[in-house]
């Protein structure tokens, strides 16, 4: 289709700026001059441009540990959870209608005497969602966003098409497994 014998409603384009479907290859490419993110970040020497994949290798690799570190995370913050006891003064007080039921809790301790009374501590089950905690929610919710600035940046580096910065992002996936692939989980990215 031939952008310049559109109708006349359209905008009207220069012959410079036409182009037709058949002309538009997606191909990748070898320049060592293809910038990356601005015009400004344009290699003009096979140097600057080395420097630029290696750029690109140690963003990918950072790009991996950050998925290991969440990973980290996320056992830190579960077991942390699995060790959460909940403790109700007055035990003896306390009718079955007021405590919670026996799929949200176990008793861990039946009671204990204290300076209160009898005081029953009870422990959350390991199944079901965990409660919102700004000490673990906020800080997974920052580490998502940045894992996904750094994952949009290699990706638009991959869509410069240039074969170099393609083949350091890969390198980089593959450096940043071989270190902190052993943090991760099976089933995490």
């Amino acid at each position: 289709m031939d952008m310049s014998s559109s109708s006349s409603a359209s905008m009207p384009m220069s012959s410079s700026t036409t182009m037709s479907m058949s002309s538009m290859q997606i191909v990748f490419y070898t320049s060592t001059s293809t910038p990356l993110y601005s015009t400004s970040w344009a290699p003009s020497n096979t140097r600057q441009y080395a420097g630029t994949c290696i750029f690109l290798i140690i963003l990918a690799t950072v790009f991996r540990a950050l998925f290991a570190l969440r990973a980290v995370l996320e056992r830190k913050w579960q077991l942390m959870e699995s060790r959460r006891q909940y403790v109700i003064a007055g035990a003896e007080e306390k009718t079955k209608e007021s405590m919670p039921s026996e799929d949200e809790l176990k008793m861990s301790v039946s009671s204990k005497n204290s300076a209160e009374g009898n005081v029953m501590v009870l422990k959350r089950k390991g199944s079901g969602v965990r409660p919102w905690r700004t000490t673990q929610d906020v800080p997974r919710a920052c580490l998502d966003v940045v894992i996904a600035g750094v994952g949009y940046l290699l990706m638009l580096a991959v869509m410069s098409l240039n074969v170099g910065y393609f083949m350091s992002v890969l390198g980089g996936t593959f450096l940043g497994n071989l270190v902190a692939g052993r943090f991760l989980e099976a089933t995490s990215h």
